[in-house]
């Protein structure tokens, strides 16, 4: 049996289905290849190259690994990498027209800024301690602002009308005050929208901060996204010139198909395949689909990593790789 190496390496996009989709990485898959484990191989071709990232957002490659280990990643940034999260509310006043039980909930959800690798996991049944509790107070009371006149500007009307996350304010427990400074321990953001009052109606609470991970409550989940996808490739296996050249650059993602002039006339080039999103619409045209392969490196994975704000992506990715190499040596001693 004659198996090409690009069947071995890449996915195959085709017009009603995908091909070689299924893992190479393990011996005997393909007769005449040696695919067992090799260190030394796997070393010389497993790479990271770093795309882009900044305070929320990272994009990087991993080229040389299995979709089972690329999504393992994945998998531990959504459930397994921990951070602080409001676990209990409790509620002393609550005359808003938002249940206790919403409110509390609208509460947990909201990501607080605090490094979880300085906390410990609370014990069940153990009361909040300095080492793995964080309390914030949540104090507000609506009034009418005696000054506004001739408005219907809920804003000018009212005084502490919209309740967000800058009412919480940080209680320090026993010897947390030495440790960390005014505004180290927040809420990510300060405009989250919590609750509105109108005069009268006050939100009289506090709250407390535990360490948990995503796959107990998605409340702790670091990452607003943590996805991957496969390089695409794209080919063009004969010239596409004139009109032809425009409706090819129309079916793909902008800035993947650029037109050139050449000697007067138009013709298409592929200029960055990474920012197709194969879609295949080139494949409902009869007179493009054959002009045109679609193909996905198998080893290639771009991963995107947004972060809730709590910690950079850069160490939620480190700890990931944390939590995984754990698993692996807990793997092998037991």
């Amino acid at each position: 049996m004659n198996i090409s190496e690009d069947t071995r390496t890449r996915v195959t996009l085709n017009e009603h289905g995908v091909d070689n989709v299924h893992s190479t990485d393990f011996p005997g898959e393909y007769p005449d290849f040696d695919d067992a484990w090799d260190f030394k191989k796997f070393k010389k071709n497993f790479r990271i190259d770093m795309i882009k990232m900044n305070d929320d957002e990272l994009e990087f490659d991993m080229v040389g690994i299995d979709a089972a280990i690329a999504n393992a990643f994945r998998r531990i940034l959504l459930a397994e990498v921990p951070t602080m999260a409001i676990e209990k509310v409790h509620i002393y006043n609550n005359t808003s027209i938002i249940q206790d039980e919403v409110l509390a909930h609208r509460l947990g959800l909201i990501p607080i800024k605090a490094d979880p690798r300085l906390f410990e996991y609370k014990s069940e049944g153990e009361d909040f301690s300095p080492e793995d509790t964080i309390i914030f107070q949540l104090k507000v009371k609506c009034t009418k602002n005696s000054q506004a006149k001739d408005t219907t500007d809920p804003d000018e009307m009212y005084k502490d009308h919209k309740v967000t996350t800058k009412h919480l304010k940080w209680i320090p427990m026993k010897g947390q005050d030495t440790i960390f400074k005014e505004g180290d321990l927040r809420p990510v953001n300060d405009d989250i929208l919590i609750a509105k009052l109108r005069p009268g109606q006050e939100i009289d609470i506090r709250v407390f901060c535990n360490k948990g991970i995503g796959k107990d409550h998605a409340k702790f989940s670091p990452v607003a996204t943590a996805s991957y996808r496969l390089l695409p490739e794209i080919y063009l296996k004969s010239p596409v010139t004139g009109a032809l050249a425009e409706k090819l650059q129309s079916c793909f993602s902008p800035g993947v198909i650029v037109i050139d002039t050449e000697n007067g006339n138009k013709v298409a080039r592929v200029a960055n395949a990474r920012k197709d999103t194969c879609s295949r619409e080139v494949f409902r045209h009869d007179n493009l689909k054959d002009l045109v392969e679609l193909k996905k490196v198998r080893d290639h994975f771009i991963f995107s990593v947004e972060s809730t704000g709590i910690l950079p992506p850069d160490i939620l990715v480190e700890e990931a790789i944390k939590v995984l190499m754990k698993k692996c040596q807990d793997f092998i001693l037991n």
